[in-house]
């Protein structure tokens, strides 16, 4: 028996991100009138890298009010476009389960998301192919940043499609918030190399080799934490331990480190197909926690590395948002998870790798093509001679 996929949902997505897009790339027009195309590049990486920010945070969001599975297909809604065409669906879903995944609110947070996130692609998608064709008149035009960008943009899809039909799977939901970030990172890149960055990026490009590494080595450890930070969320471990310093009312409590750290397993399931033991979800949190103590140490040091430099603006960013991630991290645990805390403390690990990214990238400028003179016959000649 024949079967075949209907591509339709995905077609109508597609076109729903284009008339999404085509705010954005009309604003970008208007405000570039008369501007070459570079310009209008460097204007539009550093829209859709604010947009991007936004949709990392519209995704915590969505994570976090457990409106994952608002539409439990992807890409549309019980195969609707919205969940305005799917509403006899959603209707009885939440008529069976009142409580359950699927609700109204949901289903709309999740596909709001998923809109925001093709019209992200729209743009990126746009960015390359521009970029392209500015660099055959250009060469200092960089190209392949942005088609890095759109090959992310399209693994990112692919995560946030399996994040759905895998059912909230950790190890997927993770993997998804980490390439969220990994974006910015190169969005946050392609501003630079376009010229649209800020003075402070801008004097990041005095950094000594000492102080790259030392950046190189924070990232590291940032995107570390940041993964381990995404295991609490995805895993609903954060209120494992609701007191601080200590956890449970000890220094060190009763942790399951190996089931805790299966990693691909399904949402609270071992892969026996047990249910996840308490004590791995504490071990989950605690990891997060003490972790985070050695990250701050290094983000300090670091801090007043470049402040020793000279660089007392850079140091100020690094600590205030040490402070932020402190602050936020804290209120999720003493304050049971509030919504704002824990979309705050998304955004602050999100500007922090941006922040670290965009250093970085001025730290190592691209080398422009040296022109390549005609040869003449003269010089034909004396290359014989």
């Amino acid at each position: 028996m024949e079967t075949w996929t209907d591509w339709t949902p995905v077609f109508r997505l597609m076109i729903l991100g284009l008339l999404i897009a085509a705010g954005p790339l009309a604003w970008v027009w208007l405000r570039a009138r008369g501007a070459s195309t570079r310009q209008r590049l460097r204007l539009l990486s550093a829209l859709t890298l604010f947009l991007t920010f936004d949709l990392v945070l519209f995704g915590a969001f969505t994570r976090l009010t457990d409106s994952g599975l608002g539409c439990p297909d992807w890409p549309g809604c019980y195969g609707a476009v919205s969940p305005i065409g799917a509403h006899a669906d959603i209707a009885a879903a939440q008529a069976a389960m009142p409580t359950g995944p699927v609700t109204f609110s949901k289903a709309w947070i999740e596909m709001i998301h998923r809109y925001l996130a093709t019209s992200v692609g729209v743009l990126i998608l746009v960015m390359a192919v521009a970029s392209l064709i500015e660099r055959r008149r250009d060469p200092t035009v960089p190209a392949l940043w942005p088609w890095v960008s759109l090959v992310w943009v399209c693994i990112q899809g692919a995560f946030g499609a399996l994040t759905v039909t895998m059912k909230l799977f950790p190890a997927i939901v993770t993997l998804h918030l980490m390439g969220g970030l990994a974006l910015l990172a190169l969005l946050r890149l392609q501003t630079v190399r376009f010229g649209q960055a800020d003075a402070l990026t801008q004097q990041a490009g005095a950094l000594g080799p000492g102080l790259r590494l030392a950046l190189w080595g924070l990232l590291a450890l940032v995107a570390l934490q940041v993964a381990l930070g995404g295991w609490v969320s995805t895993n609903y471990a954060v209120l494992a331990c609701r007191d601080f310093p200590t956890c449970q009312g000890s220094w060190w409590p009763e942790m399951d480190f190996a089931r805790g750290f299966e990693l691909w397993r399904p949402l609270g399931e071992l892969r026996s197909g047990d249910a996840l033991p308490f004590a791995a979800l504490t071990a989950i949190h605690y990891v997060h926690r003490l972790f985070a103590y050695g990250v701050l140490a290094v983000l300090l040091g670091v801090g007043w590395a470049l402040h020793r430099a000279g660089l007392t603006r850079h140091a100020a960013w690094l600590w205030g948002l040490g402070a932020w991630q402190l602050l936020t991290g804290l209120s999720n645990v003493v304050l049971e998870w509030p919504l704002v805390a824990a979309v705050a403390h998304t955004g602050g690990a999100a500007l922090l790798v941006t922040l670290l990214a965009g250093w970085l990238a001025a730290a190592y400028p691209a080398r422009a093509k040296p022109a390549t003179a005609p040869m003449t016959a003269s010089v034909w000649q004396e290359g014989r001679a």
